[in-house]
């Protein structure tokens, strides 16, 4: 089988920075291969491109520039951030806050984002919330390890959690009160 749209694809895959031979950024461990459902909106849009039509024991190198991939760093996404937001229990949570930490933040709409910890300062925490690959050119080198078409279920349960539900818990996702014991053990699949 080759990879088209609605096949699941399982691979291996090594991220380097600077050039296929540079400094080793991200890499799946044998056991665990990146596996996603081909056409979908998961993967960068030029790397799944450079993935259509490849089969089984295929190996790969994809090379994606910055503006392809996860655009340029912008300096408005680095902020200045009052100390007092990142108390627990009252206190600052120094541990946590340390410069070079990523932490799950979310703005002022509820949506989720990372940032880096820059710097912390007396009074702010200088946090950057570029994508960690943001400027940086993209250079790929892997294996398909298993193409196959998806299931019905993978693909409607995928479905559900890109429309902010899931199979389990309807389209009120899992904080709508409607999973019943499913989102506690993570059995409905949206956590």
């Amino acid at each position: 089988m080759k990879i088209n749209r609605n096949m699941h694809v399982s691979l291996s895959y090594t991220l380097r920075s600077e050039s296929h031979e540079g400094a080793v950024v991200e890499a799946t461990q044998e056991g665990a291969p990146l596996e996603f459902i081909y056409g979908m909106g998961l993967m960068l849009p030029k790397f799944e491109e450079a993935l259509l039509g490849l089969e089984k024991g295929a190996d790969f190198k994809i090379e994606i520039p910055h503006m392809e991939g996860y655009g340029p760093s912008f300096d408005d996404r680095i902020v200045d951030l009052p100390k007092t937001i990142f108390q627990k229990d009252g206190e600052f949570d120094a541990e946590m806050v340390a410069e070079g930490n990523i932490l799950p933040m979310m703005d002022s709409n509820g949506n989720r984002m990372d940032g880096k910890v820059l710097e912390v300062g007396e009074d702010t925490v200088k946090m950057d919330f570029n994508h960690p690959m943001a400027g940086q050119d993209l250079f790929f080198s892997g294996a398909v390890l298993d193409v196959r078409e998806a299931t019905d279920e993978e693909l409607a349960q995928l479905a559900q959690q890109q429309s902010g539900g899931c199979s389990t818990c309807g389209d009120g996702g899992c904080d709508s009160g409607s999973c019943g014991d499913g989102c506690d053990d993570g059995s409905c699949g949206c956590n």
